[in-house]
């Protein structure tokens, strides 16, 4: 089971006011529908919309669900579906139990959502099939902990008429036993050869999203809340302005309209574009001037604003098989706007009206395994009589980076912080009241950090260090992975992805491991802690490492496997796997800040790092120390 811990970012939190007034927008106020160019009222979606498939099956045909048994006549497999959250099935007691449903039709399922009695399922697949004997796993639970569970299935395509949940082990010597298993989602749009909305049910991607539960698989599933301020299924953009969504129609098609049914966050200037290859896109539409002004315009609080619906009746006809929508402005919510006054783009719905398409569009598959042996494609045990630098980059507060976290330590390049010796690596912590300035801020106390960054850059691998840390309150040595991209002002932390090995902040008998992405940063992180074993410390020479795979992080310490977070896994549940592309190697010793200050409460004379800790600091000996680094990769 992986556990949260108190954590930190490792660039600038998103203000907190910014996430406050992000959830008031599920309450705004009731208001007029704008259009753009053509007025159009916004109309109720059909009534099937975000309903739970699995019991209007079950309602239409209590013969549709089986199972592989139950554990009396009081839990038979379709109390499962009847809507009653007092009632429920309980299996047989065998961890190969099963339950299954005949959706009666093929639909693409956008999530499933299981809530469990206090017999739950410890490991268990969800899987679907298009003729109830051929079966494609497409969620897969290796520590599960009960209550409700929500699986959504972005970005796999799972499209099918069965569904089945398949036991692989109890959590309790009974059987499986569920209150509810609920399924959501809708027929994919065919072809047509008359004018259809061609985008329903079809696949949807972006390029950034907030987390599992605003995809970009919602702008297409056939539903808006009428008064367009609902908190109802959507997709929502982190907050950026270049950010787009966009819908495979499946097939090259004739476009003649979009409607787009904005929440109260969106495009004051955004471009229609179509594409044939997914691509190379073309611009069939951008508001006029006036328009944009008018939208710029409409400054409201999130209290007070609401959506928009726009229907967009191209000039004339475009073809293309992939239609998406490129957000060129955000809407602003207090004038003059500060930083928190804009939030990303929020999109009920995205409609495509035309003819072409096809029913077979579908997500293309995930990554596989990769295949090959590792080899080693970076070492270093620093047995030189001096850092080397065609390796590492030194990171100076004040140029590389600025001060982060609330952490109390200038890093400065500096052998009295960075150092080899006796064959080791050194990164020590060195006090001085009020002598370091650096970036605009004064210091007391100085630290080391190095990285690869434009040194070694790599996607995938097994990546490793033998390290000895300091124990005292607010020590914070780390062993850690950071996207390439972050400095990219377009993508930024956390979509950037950050893989943390090993995080120590002073306590002598755990570490911690986590990543943080979109929907899984900060505080919300997907990490856990390890203890040693067997009476083990963190002042003793340890090997952190971390598998990075196109499935899947395993962290280990000591080649004892101590978080495993599966890819599917974690964009089901949480948010964006963003671990596709270039990381690098970082280590570093800080001193107090969030993550410190979370456990140990001091706030004195330093957050999060105790007057005790300063004495040892200027005591001397207060280090990290690191052995060896590799990475490995397959080739």
């Amino acid at each position: 089971m992986t556990t949260r811990t108190p954590r930190r970012p490792r660039a600038p939190r998103t203000p907190r006011v910014l996430l406050t007034a992000l959830a008031a927008l599920t309450l705004l106020a009731a208001g007029p529908a704008l259009t753009t160019p053509a007025a159009a009222a916004p109309t109720a979606a059909a009534a099937t919309w975000d309903t739970d498939r699995a019991a209007a099956a079950y309602a239409a045909d209590p013969a549709a669900v089986t199972a592989s048994g139950s554990e009396n006549g009081g839990s038979a497999p379709g109390l499962a579906f009847d809507g009653n959250g007092s009632t429920r099935w309980s299996s047989n007691f065998a961890d190969d139990a099963w339950i299954r449903l005949d959706l009666g039709t093929t639909i693409r399922v956008d999530r499933v959502v299981l809530d469990w009695e206090a017999a739950y399922g410890k490991r268990y697949v969800l899987e679907v099939s298009k003729n109830g004997m051929d079966w494609t796993p497409f969620y897969t639970e290796t520590a599960g902990t009960g209550g409700t569970v929500t699986a959504h299935t972005y970005p796999q395509d799972v499209t099918g008429r069965y569904v089945r949940l398949r036991g692989i082990q109890r959590a309790t010597p009974y059987g499986y036993s569920l209150w509810s298993f609920r399924v959501y989602g809708g027929e994919p749009a065919p072809a047509s050869t008359t004018r259809a909305n061609l985008a329903l049910n079809h696949p949807a991607y972006s390029n950034f999203y907030q987390h599992a539960g605003v995809s970009p698989a919602f702008v297409t599933d056939g539903g808006w809340p009428a008064n367009l301020k609902d908190d109802a299924s959507r997709w929502s953009s982190d907050w950026n302005a270049d950010r787009w969504v966009s819908v495979d129609l499946g097939t090259t098609s004739t476009i003649d309209t979009v409607d787009l049914y904005w929440e109260a966050a969106y495009a004051v200037d955004y471009q229609l574009q179509v594409s044939d290859d997914n691509r190379t896109w073309r611009t069939v539409y951008q508001p006029p001037a006036s328009e944009v002004a008018a939208r710029r315009a409409d400054v409201k609080s999130p209290g007070d604003a609401v959506g928009r619906h726009d229907t967009v009746r191209l000039p004339s006809p475009a073809t293309g098989r992939y239609v998406r929508m490129l957000g060129k402005e955000r809407r602003s919510f207090y004038n003059p706007a500060p930083a928190t006054a804009q939030f990303g783009y929020s999109l009920y719905e995205f409609q495509v009206w035309g003819t072409g398409g096809s029913a077979a569009a579908a997500y293309p598959a995930l990554p596989g395994e990769q295949q090959g042996t590792y080899q080693t494609t970076f070492f270093d045990d620093f047995t030189t009589g001096s850092l080397d630098r065609s390796k590492w980059r030194v990171v100076r507060t004040g140029t590389e980076m600025g001060p982060v976290n609330g952490e109390s330590q200038a890093y400065v390049d500096s052998p009295d912080t960075i150092r080899t010796e006796n064959g080791s690596l050194v990164l020590r912590a060195k006090y001085c009241k009020g002598c370091t300035q650096a970036g605009g801020g004064t210091y007391d106390f100085t630290s080391g950090r190095i990285d690869t960054h434009t040194k070694f850059d790599f996607t995938y691998g097994r990546v490793s260090a033998r390290m000895k840390l300091p124990v005292g309150d607010g020590f914070w040595p780390a062993f850690w992975l950071l996207g390439s991209n972050v400095d990219d002002p377009s993508v930024s932390w956390p979509a950037s992805g950050e893989t943390d090995i090993m995080e120590n902040i002073g306590y002598a008998d755990w570490t911690s491991s986590a990543l943080h992405g979109p929907g899984y940063s900060a505080d919300g992180n997907i990490g856990a802690r390890q203890t040693y074993p067997n009476g083990g410390r963190a002042d003793q020479w340890h090997t952190y490492a971390v598998e990075w795979t196109p499935t899947a992080m395993r962290f280990y310490v000591d080649d004892r496997l101590v978080q495993e977070t599966s890819r599917t896994v974690l964009e089901s549940t949480r948010g964006q796997w963003v671990y596709d592309h270039n990381q690098y190697v970082i280590l570093n010793l800080a001193l107090g800040g969030a993550y410190p200050a979370g456990w140990n409460k001091a706030t004195t004379p330093y957050w999060g790092l105790p007057q005790s800790s300063v004495d040892r600091i200027a005591g001397g000996g207060v280090q990290a120390e690191v052995d060896w680094v590799r990475v490995e990769q397959k080739r």
